[in-house]
């Protein structure tokens, strides 16, 4: 009877002894991991807004492709340039859940239903020897599913797509994640936002395949109705003028 009692007892001790070495083992690759994961992360939002901006990474230096690009801060009530915050590390989505560095958005104007916005963004820039050659915008809203975060670019007259690319989501594979499909995301470049003369948004996903004389036109995402119209909402507010529209106004007068 006590060779048993013993038997169990040194059964529950090399369990808890190895519930602790494994312990010790999984936190120690968590602190020795955490930089290098920051670093992907990082890198991975470098690589989303280069491949919306068109930029190629050659040979996977993504460093000196996007010493290319130019990061700064847009103060989103103003509609200008701000150097308020540091641009190197200010983190939007960290700033919307704080409610001094946010606004919360009536229900009239969060279509994207993000129910908060951040009082800066961060917007990136290529430029050439003629001033801005392109503009990188951020961009998220709610789909079916999740909220979608991404990047849409703009040539310099600031109304025509250049590209765009959503790097997190949690969309049906197949269905609304058909947002990360090459053929889906090539329609985009070469449409325009605007009307002439406006800054109200046009753009917008459509039922079924668009004409390709439609200019505001996007195929829409079968069998994916409300993730199609969470694309369109975000894209239409974050161009609109809750969003960006005013900056852009500002930046095509010279006055950002």
């Amino acid at each position: 009877m006590s060779n048993s009692k013993d038997s169990v007892s040194r059964t529950i001790i090399v369990a808890l002894v190895l519930c602790v070495v494994c312990s010790v083992i999984v936190s120690a690759a968590a602190v020795i991991l955490r930089d290098k994961q920051k670093a992907n992360v990082i890198n991975e939002k470098k690589m989303n807004i280069l491949a919306a901006a068109g930029i190629e990474v050659v040979n996977g230096d993504v460093a000196t492709a996007f010493a290319t690009i130019t990061p700064k801060l847009v103060d989103m009530r103003t509609g200008q340039f701000s150097t308020d915050e540091d641009v190197a590390t200010y983190d939007m989505r960290k700033a919307a859940r704080d409610p001094s560095q946010a606004r919360a958005l009536t229900p009239d104007e969060d279509i994207a239903s993000i129910r908060k916005q951040s009082l800066y963004s961060t917007v990136y820039l290529v430029e050439g020897e003629q001033g801005i050659e392109r503009i990188i915008l951020p961009i998220h809203g709610y789909g079916l599913w999740s909220t979608l975060y991404g990047f849409i670019a703009l040539e310099s007259d600031f109304n025509t797509v250049a590209g765009l690319g959503f790097y997190e989501h949690a969309e049906t594979p197949g269905l609304g994640g058909e947002v990360d499909n090459p053929r889906w995301k090539s329609v985009w470049p070469g449409k325009q936002v605007y009307a002439q003369g406006s800054y109200t948004p046009e753009i917008g996903l459509i039922k079924g395949k668009a004409k390709k004389v439609n200019v505001h036109d996007i195929d829409g995402l079968a069998g994916a109705t409300l993730t199609s119209n969470g694309v369109t909402n975000l894209v239409k507010f974050w161009l609109g003028k809750n969003g960006f529209a005013p900056f852009l106004a500002k930046l095509k007068a010279g006055d950002a």
